[in-house]
């Protein structure tokens, strides 16, 4: 199976995931989504597969989550749906899917248990060194 994930160039850890699957030899299948958006059945398949809920892939920080009301418990998955394709960025990133699973990949190192060959070490744009394990 592909290696996809659903990436942010802007966000540091969509960056520093997508560095570290490069760095086990895969190159996977980049979908930027805001360029690209969502569809309601990839998200629900998404959160399916995560298995989370679908508020848990809210991403509040930079969003307009609260503003539409999204925080409220009472909301209903199809009004996160219709706020989530209207609003791409809404979606917490980067979400990665492969042979393994699909994770939301927060922090970045969670991508390391979805690779058959992570990297021994990898170091993040920050300078912290991770190692698998």
């Amino acid at each position: 199976m592909t290696v996809t994930i659903y990436h942010n160039p802007d966000c540091g850890t969509s960056r520093n995931t997508l560095a570290m699957i490069r760095a086990s030899e895969e190159e996977p299948v980049v979908v930027e989504y805001l360029h690209v958006g969502w569809t309601p059945e990839l998200l629900r398949r998404l959160s399916k597969e995560i298995g989370v809920p679908l508020r848990d892939l809210i991403r509040e920080k930079g969003t307009p989550a609260r503003e539409l009301g999204l925080l409220d418990d009472a909301v209903s998955d199809e009004e996160i749906i219709a706020a989530m394709v209207d609003h791409p960025i809404i979606v917490n990133r980067p979400i990665v899917a492969a042979a393994k699973g699909t994770r939301l990949c927060r922090p970045s190192e969670i991508v390391l248990g979805l690779l058959d060959n992570p990297p021994t070490t990898f170091t993040k744009e920050d300078g912290e060194v991770v190692v698998p394990g």
